[in-house]
């Protein structure tokens, strides 16, 4: 007879990679063209002046400039806007 009892299967083992979503630039933050500002899941903050939207509800600057939060709208959305840097002519 053997004195070791079966091993049963483990079924808690598994879980998925973290997203790292979340605000990557604040308010007052220069930033460049293309760089991305807030990784979301769904429209929890929306785009605002010269701020793309990608397929995964990514929103990344469309310009250089400063970054600027605000609530605006009938429903109180949060937007992000990046105000476009005037170069010294």
């Amino acid at each position: 007879m053997a004195h070791k009892k079966a091993g049963g299967s483990s079924r808690n083992g598994r879980d998925s990679q973290s997203k790292r979503l979340g605000v990557k630039v604040y308010g007052g933050e220069r930033v460049n063209a293309g760089q991305i500002l807030v990784r979301q899941r769904g429209t929890k903050v929306h785009p605002g002046a010269n701020v793309g939207i990608g397929r995964d509800h990514t929103l990344y600057a469309r310009v250089a400039g400063q970054v600027l939060y605000a609530v605006r709208g009938e429903d109180s959305n949060s937007t992000v806007s990046v105000v476009k840097e005037t170069s010294p002519a």
